[in-house]
């Protein structure tokens, strides 16, 4: 039995919720995108946190979230409010908690907003393993009410706003062993709580559905919203993917995630989770909201059949294969050479502007000319195809690469051993002469009639190359996918996108977000993405998008908290250091949590964790498992490596 999220095959419309006043900067309806970030100082630290604060409203944020770990740091949150609005800043606050309802019932007397984790509001994570009957599922329910129903009092007197945010590593035992590791526990997480607020006539709700791997969190999103579709519910929804990490892995990860949901119409406010300093976060939110900024009443065509929100149902439990690690299926393709059938996605690299080709001018695309041995290497990062347009080399070519050249100019080549064409699809409709290898094809939406899809099926060495100029590429390719369903045509599909006129910064988000939306429902074999910029930058971002959407690992995967008042040790220097001594394992999953508070959960989805337990103390997981306990921080390193070394995951760095 198949559980879709159902949208119109026919037009999208922005999810329109209920407007929820947060503080003077209502959240939600019409509403623009709101920004938020979240504070990494000790709360305690009334001066340094106010610093902070004014740093994050000053590059742009609307709320400024800072967490409150005990009734001490809630009950300090009154003098940090009070010294913003005594210097002038009255952006909303909102306070973070975690385990402790105390806490949360004296934050939400002082400030405007209050973020608790259904998954560890009332319970502790022991990761036990038991069947609930029916009554004892209902008596855990009462129990939870009992705990939360105070909070919900407080907030409903003095007009104070909620998120309830799940994140997927912390779901409570009780929604793990019903529902197990998936999005539909994610969802039901929420709702447990959602209730017990309607139940009280409070509606001064927003939801979330946190993770890591942005596959779960796009699923958990679109589940979370065709749930609302069905009861009549339309709560503000906060977009994060958290624990994104740094740099452009990060950025890349957080944009595929939230840019796939801002396309489909979902999400009011967003936060671009980065393990650096918060004000950082603002630019790249601001960025990838921006291009959203006059949809918000857009309506525009969009394709259930191009999406893929499937995951099994046996006995209420949702599952996606591989514990969410893939979608549930990649589109099936035929395959071409090493493109389409179970290959991985391949990157094309665009060197048809540059003048004359040589050795050197590869290396941008990850293949290097040994001069000492006279041959080619590649990295793990190279380049599957190059695509010359009308130019000619006069050196032998990789041997691991692919050249693809415009038609009229392959016609014309003598040797056509590892060179192939590239045709207009009207060109392809007509041409005399195709390869018995391989023929690519430059396909528009406009082109994807009857008669060129049929040509298409007769052509077994024919790979489309999706191409769009709409100003929503995302949904016409995803049309273009849908007329391919329909027609069953099982073709390979490269995505080429082109982004001529915006900052490299911009480029990376609105380049994750166009492929990656795709690319996480197993909708593509390729990725060739263009503009002006470095080859080499195109090159890093191309495989970063794989990486991100998990549809091809080149190096570590690194889970990285972005850091908060709880926080154990300083979180970007470790995250450094580690990555200097590890960023040559490929495929191996290593997450670096500055506390407990989603550690062992999220880091179900790495093979490693390096977690902060206590000042100047780390504990070392496998898995979910504890390894190694309150280890010093000086020897933490060096035991993370001699753990990665027993479990045979360890390579020595290559010179």
């Amino acid at each position: 039995m198949e559980k879709t999220v159902s949208f119109d095959t026919k037009t999208l419309y922005r999810f329109r919720t209920r407007v929820v006043a947060v503080g003077d900067v209502p959240l939600g309806g019409d509403n623009p995108i709101r920004i938020q970030s979240m504070t990494t100082t000790d709360t305690m630290d009334a001066k340094g946190t106010v610093e902070q604060a004014i740093r994050i409203i000053k590059a742009g944020a609307d709320y400024v979230r800072i967490t409150a770990p005990s009734i001490k740091e809630a009950e300090n949150l009154a003098i940090i409010r009070k010294e913003l609005h005594a210097r002038g800043f009255t952006a909303p606050l909102i306070a973070d908690i975690h385990f402790t309802p105390n806490a949360a019932e004296a934050a939400a007397r002082i400030v405007e907003k209050v973020r608790i984790n259904p998954g560890n509001f009332a319970d502790k994570k022991k990761f036990a393993q038991r069947e609930y009957s029916d009554s004892e599922y209902a008596a855990e329910l009462d129990r939870i009410r009992e705990k939360f129903l105070p909070l919900v009092k407080i907030c409903k007197e003095y007009g104070t706003a909620m998120r309830i945010g799940t994140n997927h590593g912390s779901l409570s035992d009780r929604i793990m062993n019903r529902y197990g590791d998936t999005p539909a526990g994610m969802v039901e997480s929420a709702m447990e709580f959602v209730r017990i607020c309607e139940n009280e006539g409070y509606d001064s709700i927003v939801l979330s559905m946190k993770a890591s791997n942005p596959i779960v969190m796009v699923q958990a999103y679109r589940l979370l919203v065709d749930e609302m579709i069905k009861t009549n519910r339309n709560y503000p929804v906060h977009l994060g993917v958290t624990e994104a990490g740094e740099g452009l892995d990060a950025r890349v990860k957080s944009a595929a995630g939230i840019g796939t949901l801002l396309e489909e119409g979902i999400g009011d406010t967003i936060r671009i989770s980065l393990a650096e300093e918060p004000e950082a976060e603002i630019p790249a939110a601001i960025a990838l909201a921006k291009r959203y900024e006059n949809r918000r009443n857009a309506i525009f065509p969009a394709c259930k059949e191009g999406r893929n929100n499937s995951g099994s149902q046996d006995n209420g439990k949702v599952t996606i294969s591989g514990g969410g690690e893939r979608c549930k299926e990649k589109r099936v393709s035929g395959q071409v050479k090493n493109i389409g059938g179970k290959n991985v996605p391949v990157v094309v690299a665009d060197f048809s502007r540059i003048g004359k080709i040589t050795e050197k001018s590869l290396f941008s695309a990850g293949h290097v000319w040994s001069v000492n041995d006279r041959k080619w290497k590649a990295a793990e990062a190279a380049c599957d195809y190059i695509y010359l347009g009308k130019n000619k080399i006069d050196f032998p070519p990789p041997s691991g690469a692919g050249f693809m050249i415009d038609a009229p100019s392959w016609i014309k080549e003598f040797d056509k051993q590892n060179v192939f064409p590239l045709f207009s699809a009207g060109d392809f409709m007509w041409a005399g002469q195709i390869s018995d290898k391989m023929n690519f094809i430059s396909v528009s939406v406009d082109d994807m009639n009857e008669d060129f899809i049929r040509k298409i099926k007769l052509v077994p060495s024919a790979i489309l190359v999706f191409v769009s100029k709409s100003e929503f590429p995302l949904t016409a390719m995803r049309t273009m996918f849908a007329l391919l369903t329909e027609n069953k045509c099982c073709a390979p599909v490269i995505l080429k996108r082109n982004y001529p006129e915006i900052t490299v910064d911009v480029f990376c988000l609105h380049a994750s977000t166009d492929a990656g939306g795709l690319l996480l429902d197993g909708l593509s074999d390729g990725v060739w993405l263009t503009g002006n910029y470095p080859l080499q930058d195109i090159t890093a971002l191309s495989f970063s998008i794989l990486q991100a959407t998990r549809t091809r690992i080149s190096r570590t995967d690194y889970i990285a908290c972005p850091s908060c008042g709880r926080t154990l040790f300083n979180l970007q220097e470790t995250t450094q250091i580690i990555k200097l001594r590890t960023s040559h394992l490929k495929g191996v999953k290593i997450a670096v949590m500055g506390c407990i508070v989603n550690g062992p959960g999220e880091m179900a989805d790495a093979d490693y964790g390096y977690v902060g337990t206590g000042p100047g103390k780390i504990t070392l997981y496998k898995g979910k498992e504890i390894v190694e306990r309150n280890i010093n921080e000086d020897d933490a390193l060096p035991a993370l490596i001699e753990l990665i070394k027993k479990h045979g995951d360890w390579k020595e760095p290559q010179e």
